[in-house]
């Protein structure tokens, strides 16, 4: 057994700042043409889609859901003791309603990504990577459980980081650097037969990854109820002003 959670406010002892794009701070916007966007074949039934500097005005995105979100530090079983996981995260789905999103542009976002990919994206989840020392270890999405072509969409905000794919097991890394509105889509049997991570780094800006996903299962959207945003329920540490959620697909960041 686990030992109870620690549920103690927590302060932020830090202070953000990064290097400004040199078109972040317009205002926030989707470019609709997805005018050069790549697409990468992995293998002949994993893809992805990548395109630089998608979302306009990254930075002031960036710096709004900063300052707006209702983050959440989770601390997470390892071995035989609790941990700080090393990022901060935020869940919405569509449950929550368009009045819960801390910026209205993130439904405009999914609404385009609707639109291009056919897909009924229905929940978002934020990732905070705070510097260098923040990241996320090889995983793909638990999506893969229920579905068979699962597609998570990652646009990040903020410094750009490393983001890299590679086979189910091991094997030779791919890298994409992600940061400044850039859009990343991963398709096909891509979480089923392949992992990626945000590796730690010497020395890196705070970045916010945008997760688009669809079709959690119902049962796990019950459990990140308004009803379950009580301290402690979730293993979350609780940030002065912050409400508790549960991310309902599991732990998987990007």
């Amino acid at each position: 057994m686990f030992a109870p959670a620690a549920t103690e406010t927590i302060e932020l002892p830090w202070e953000v700042s990064w290097q400004a794009s040199l078109f972040g701070l317009d205002p926030p916007s989707v470019d609709t043409t997805f005018a050069g966007l790549q697409r990468h074949a992995l293998d002949e039934t994993s893809w992805v889609d990548h395109l630089p500097r998608w979302l306009g005005g990254s930075d002031q995105v960036f710096a709004e859901l900063v300052a707006r979100t209702a983050w959440r530090h989770r601390r997470v079983p390892m071995y035989d003791r609790m941990v700080d996981e090393p990022r901060l995260t935020w869940w919405w789905t569509e449950e929550d309603g368009p009045a819960a999103l801390p910026l209205p542009v993130l439904a405009e976002v999914a609404a385009v990504l609707v639109e291009r990919y056919r897909r009924p994206f229905d929940s978002i989840g934020l990732n905070f990577y705070r510097d260098g020392r923040d990241s996320v270890a090889w995983h793909g999405d638990r999506v893969r459980h229920s579905q068979a072509d699962p597609m998570v969409v990652i646009v990040s905000v903020g410094a750009p980081r490393p983001f890299l794919l590679r086979p189910r097991g091991g094997g030779s890394s791919l890298p994409f650097l992600l940061g400044q509105g850039d859009l990343l889509v991963m398709g096909g049997a891509i979480q089923h037969d392949w992992e990626h991570s945000v590796p730690k780094v010497a020395a890196a800006g705070p970045r916010i990854s945008i997760t688009f996903r669809h079709g959690v299962p119902t049962h796990r959207r019950a459990r990140s109820s308004r009803s379950r945003n009580e301290v402690g329920q979730n293993r979350w540490q609780h940030v002065p002003g912050v409400r508790v959620r549960e991310h309902p697909a599991g732990t998987e960041a990007s």
